[in-house]
């Protein structure tokens, strides 16, 4: 992966009333963090983190995480629950003549 490819990655910059400053995140390096006083600040400090850890793991021939924004998605997964929700959301499903895979994707995208 090239160095700029660390621009790829997911980021997100939210407050921290804890540390009354901006902590900045990268999504595919849970374990890095950066506070600043800005949010430009704190996503300044994070790019330029994750550009130094992924240049590391280069030089160490490490696995470098691929980026959420390439990764490539089958659109399914399994979700467990408890077996009264699964009877629950059958019932409804059924109720409005749908499949209950339907019925959870529509309240997913509508949550």
């Amino acid at each position: 992966m090239e160095r700029n490819k660390s621009d790829h990655y997911a980021y997100r910059v939210v407050w921290s009333e804890e540390d009354q400053e901006h902590v900045a995140l990268c999504s595919e390096f849970p374990g890095l963090s950066w506070l600043a006083p800005t949010p430009e600040g704190a996503l300044r400090g994070i790019r330029k983190t994750v550009a130094g850890v992924v240049a590391d793991m280069q030089e160490n021939s490490e696995k470098i995480p691929e980026p959420l924004a390439t990764r490539r998605y089958s659109g399914k997964f399994m979700v467990r629950v408890p077996p009264e929700m699964h009877r629950h959301l059958a019932m409804e499903a059924s109720e409005e003549q749908v499949s209950l895979n339907r019925l959870v994707s529509s309240k997913l995208a509508h949550a």
